[in-house]
């Protein structure tokens, strides 16, 4: 019999609810809902709008269990949530203290300088195996202490995807894949208390540690009469990272593969059986995050398609109306001549703001011609991507001591043909493309292995996942811009 099964999947800009439908030899799904995830300016930084997300997510689980019985007549048989990684809630006896930051705000940079002067960068990696970014969840809860208010009156922290379950269920746990991202979890995959304690972090808010599959708990009452769903509904942990549901839904047949999940971030690296913690894997600024199944992504974080979603923003506040990405990227792929390649991995580039003008700059302050046009200009913003996509992949396989004949690039990305090819050009390697709703596709597998309705290992899910999407295929050309 097939599960019935809701993913809520949370990216750093928008959010879906998707119906699926999964049993052997059979995955349909059916987006129910989506909405935009937009940050809020407060007066003390940048914020997540998460009582929004959550109101957004209520309704779309409605939908959901709406449409799971429209098509089939059957109930929702549990619930998964993914989103991005890093930040957190603060709480006191079950409320919250405070808006969860944003990742972007800039309050990481001078915690993260403060932290590594009691614990060296290379220490902390030989415990945790995370490559170095300002807003790794550690260095928040640093800021945190040197704020000296929330989180000395907080009881407990929980990741996005964990405070969403637990507003849904009433259980304060930490999902593990999740958990890693932090900075405080060992290679062995528990809580370093000791390192928390090093850098003044309260040990009592970190909170049970579960794996996927784990069920951890049932609606509460009140979500029941605002979804119309079963209070018996389990509410299931999955990859709550979005990038581990995104790796497990990713169709690789090929164990000789590398991976692309391409969104806002561009979360390129491999697959691996064990952490790679080395001097050369620290020098390249490599992470180890734990994947479901107790496997290891080692990767390198990439700044992603923000870099050309946030000159297109500036572009459209200019002209006072929408850009038509496509005819954009098709004029991309038009231009001739070669552009500039700018390294997309610089600091600068993190922030919001006028983005044309940040290339701009770094371009002319490094003694390269500035593109003269928006075509020529999203020309470049690709080419530059697909080359940081084509070095951290070699650098992946060669860290790493792992062959690898083809890239698999999913998400948003795998929709941009002009990227999808100019990385194969680049990387001298095949890339297939999709499936666009990767970290779904994990999500919902991972609850219907859970509950009975498939078996087996990752390859097995996989293997179901490249039997029902579509995927296209890239050729290196002999040369490219």
């Amino acid at each position: 019999m097939s599960a019935h099964v809701a993913a809520v999947d949370l990216g750093a800009t928008s959010g879906r609810v998707i119906l699926g439908e999964v049993g052997p030899g059979e995955l349909r799904m059916h987006t129910v809902a989506r909405f935009p995830n937009t940050p809020v300016e407060l007066p003390d930084g940048l914020h997540w709008n998460i009582v929004e997300l959550y109101r957004s997510i209520l309704d779309g689980l409605r939908d959901a269990g709406r449409e799971a019985q429209r098509r089939s007549g059957a109930q929702l048989q549990s619930i998964g949530i993914d989103s991005w990684a890093v930040d957190y809630a603060l709480l006191r006896r079950g409320s919250m203290l405070g808006v969860p930051f944003h990742y972007r705000d800039a309050r990481g940079a001078r915690a993260a300088e403060l932290a590594h002067k009691r614990i060296p960068f290379a220490e902390l990696y030989a415990r945790n195996g995370l490559q170095y970014l300002p807003f790794n969840t550690v260095y928040q809860y640093v800021a945190e202490v040197l704020d000296e208010t929330r989180i000395a009156q907080a009881d407990r922290a929980l990741l996005i995807p964990d405070l969403l379950g637990y507003w849904l269920t009433g259980a304060e746990v930490a999902e593990r894949t999740n958990a890693s991202t932090t900075g405080l979890l060992s290679l062995a995959g528990e809580w370093d208390f000791d390192l928390a304690q090093q850098l003044g972090i309260p040990t009592e808010i970190l909170p049970q540690l579960v794996d996927p599959g784990t069920e951890i708990g049932t609606l509460r009452e009140r979500v029941g009469e605002a979804t119309g769903l079963d209070t018996r509904v389990p509410v299931l942990a999955v990859g709550s990272h979005d990038t581990a549901s995104a790796v497990v839904g990713i169709p690789m047949t090929d164990p000789d593969v590398a991976f692309i999940s391409c969104g806002t971030w561009g979360l390129v690296g491999v697959e691996l059986e064990a952490p790679v913690v080395t001097e050369a894997s620290r020098a390249a600024n490599f992470t180890n995050e734990r994947g479901v199944d107790g496997r290891t992504r080692f990767l390198h974080n990439v700044m992603g398609l923000w870099v050309l979603s946030e000159t297109i923003r500036g572009w459209e506040r200019v002209d006072g109306e929408s850009i038509d990405l496509g005819e954009l990227l098709a004029a991309a792929a038009d231009v001739g001549t070669p552009q500039p390649v700018f390294d997309v991995n610089d600091p600068v580039f993190a922030p919001p703001g006028d983005m044309h003008a940040r290339i701009a700059d770094w371009l002319a302050g490094h003694g390269l011609a500035v593109p003269s046009g928006r075509a020529e200009l999203v020309r470049s913003i690709l080419e530059s991507l697909a080359a940081a996509f084509a070095d951290a992949v070699h650098r992946a396989a060669e860290l790493s001591g792992k062959r690898v004949g083809a890239i698999h690039l999913v998400g948003g990305g795998s929709l941009n043909t002009l990227l999808c090819q100019l990385t194969a050009d680049r990387a001298l390697l095949r890339v297939v493309a999709g499936p666009v709703e990767a970290t779904a596709l994990g999500n919902l597998v991972v609850q219907a292995r859970a509950l009975g309705a498939v078996r087996g290992d990752l390859e097995a899910l996989r293997a179901l996942i490249a039997q029902t999407v579509d995927l296209r295929r890239f050729t290196p050309r002999v040369s490219s811009n």
